[in-house]
């Protein structure tokens, strides 16, 4: 689909400029920014010769950089380097050299989560719970999941020794694997139930939009009728990739997002250029708080043309676009140039203190209090969709119907209250358990119901871990026990498809989207029964 610009692509215009001689000619306050740059260098000369403790001017210049960019207060915009423009391109390609497993660090050790099909790690029989104590002759001990990244990850071809300790083998297991690439799948999907469709997009990438099309095509193949589109914790990636999404569901023409900057060839619309896969699908897109970015271009884009009816809590307001601007040595500069507006003129951005972007943590999650998921009277800005209904500014998505995910009984509250400091020691002890399960019951089938005698070990295996857990608190809270296990032994022994329908149970806002799908044959239908729900929503959540 031809687009105009993507939103990583360098825009190199200011860099020229700075290169043929404009700090010469620009004045400031305190004047010629030459002066200043001069008052820079003899900061930085006279750190490196008098400061009390010895300190190299490279790294007084990535201080300076560091620094300024900081000052911005801008958590989008830093320098890029070479290694962190690496994991960008993961991020955005979703393509990498390496053994093709998940990792996480338990009890202290590297140990494999997840084996990737038809990778090389699943070649050479590794297997979840597998840990890795040496790489290429070093041990891994004590290793952060990013340090073991660093070393298993490397060119397609290229060999790597290990050795695993695992469950029931009394040895060390040596293993060389070639690496190869691999590619990560953010898109899976499937049939939920008779007749509506599952698919849940976790990060934007290169390949995103045929993926998605893709799995559309194959489940209305399969009768369906209605679409659960899941952008729930999607953290965004492309703009391209945003809008090559919305595309699939938008009428040729429909204005995606429109980009606004101060420099010229940034202020853009971008239009759905393509025929759109079954425009009369009912399609309900779950956002939350840390939906973000390309996610809430969709959201918002999909919501302003009655495309979809948005469900969920509102999203986290990561509406400003950066630029990756190349400089010397491999590094790049990435820089917020623009922001972004849906179609019917609302911005996304949300401002917010930087330190709870940087985190990742909408600010929801961190207060207490009455729901801050609903704007205030005094913010509600009012914009209208192409059919006349009322959406709302002021930062990020808010979605057609406010649906909370399920919140935790009293007695699982005091369960996970009581662990405290050994949460992830009781996460641990769940994973090992669920580990060995599988390897004692090979014929486990992915419809497997957790059973009673399962919670029983299970508490044997905890308390057999040190871990002190109170009998009455542990029984009291069986149903979130229950799902947690459930969860874990799907990922440890079968696919992405089947470990996401586990985390689907006890799902509210997936629950209530199916049932508002049973019960429309139309978009149009959806949105009124939508209407009619809220207040009921809201009396559920303040109840």
């Amino acid at each position: 689909m031809p687009l105009k610009r993507s939103y990583w692509k360098p825009a190199v215009i200011g860099i020229v400029a700075v290169a043929s001689g404009g700090w010469l000619l620009q004045q400031g306050s305190d004047g010629n920014v030459y002066v200043k740059m001069r008052m820079l260098q003899d900061v930085v000369r006279t750190v490196s010769d008098r400061y009390v403790d010895e300190v190299d001017p490279t790294e007084l210049y990535d201080l300076a950089i560091d620094g300024l960019l900081e000052r911005l207060g801008d958590p989008h915009s830093n320098l890029l380097r070479p290694e962190d423009y690496s994991d960008l391109r993961l991020q955005t390609t979703g393509n990498y050299g390496g053994l093709g497993i998940r990792i996480d660090e338990k009890d202290g050790w590297i140990t494999v989560v997840q084996t990737l099909p038809k990778t090389p790690a699943e070649r050479a029989g590794l297997r979840p719970g597998d840990r890795i104590v040496e790489v290429d002759g070093v041990s891994s001990r004590s290793w952060t999941p990013d340090d073991a990244v660093q070393v298993l990850r490397g060119p397609k071809g290229s060999p790597v020794n290990i050795k695993i300790s695992r469950i029931g083998v009394p040895d060390l297991i040596p293993v060389e694997i070639v690496r190869d690439e691999i590619h990560v799948e953010y898109v899976t999907g499937f049939m939920y139930e008779d007749g509506i469709g599952y698919i849940l997009h976790q990060q934007f990438s290169e390949r995103s939009a045929d993926d998605i099309r893709l799995l559309v095509d194959e489940l209305t193949a399969e009768g369906m009728k209605g679409l659960i589109f899941d952008l729930r914790g999607n953290p965004g990636g492309l703009l391209d990739e945003g809008v090559a999404v919305s595309d699939l569901f938008l009428n040729r023409g429909n204005e995606v997002v429109e980009t606004r900057s101060r420099i010229a060839d940034q202020n853009d619309t971008y239009r759905a250029t393509r025929k759109p896969i079954d425009p009369d699908l009912p399609v309900i897109v779950l956002v939350d708080g840390f939906s973000a970015s390309a996610s809430e271009i969709v959201a918002g884009a999909l919501q302003d043309h009655d495309r979809a009816l948005v469900l969920g809590t509102r999203t986290f307001g990561k509406g400003s676009v950066q630029t990756l601007f190349p400089l010397s040595g491999g590094n790049y500069l990435k820089l917020t140039t623009a922001k972004w507006y849906t179609p019917s003129g609302r911005s996304i951005h949300r401002d917010r203190d930087p330190d709870m972007v940087a985190l990742a943590v909408p600010e929801e999650q961190l207060e207490d209090g009455p729901d801050r998921n609903a704007l205030g009277d005094a913010v509600r800005e009012v914009y209208y969709t192409d059919a006349g209904r009322e959406v709302f500014g002021g930062g990020g998505i808010n979605p057609d119907l406010v649906v909370h995910g399920d919140t935790l009984l009293s007695v699982e509250r005091q369960f996970r209250s009581e662990l405290g400091q050994d949460i992830p020691a009781y996460s641990d002890a769940v994973f090992r358990f669920s580990v060995a399960y599988t390897n004692e019951h090979p014929s486990l089938r992915p419809d497997f119901e957790v059973t009673h005698a399962m919670f029983d070990e299970l508490y044997a295996w905890i308390t057999d871990s040190g871990i002190e857990v109170r009998i009455d608190l542990y029984e009291g809270s069986e149903r979130l026990i229950h799902r947690e296990l459930g969860i874990q032994l799907a990922t440890v022994a079968f696919d992405a498809e089947d470990s996401t329908r586990r985390r689907l149970v006890l799902d509210r806002q997936v629950a209530t989207a199916a049932q508002l799908l049973r019960e429309s044959q139309t978009q149009n239908r959806l949105f009124a029964l939508a209407e009619e729900r809220q207040d009921e929503e809201q009396a559920v959540h303040q109840n």
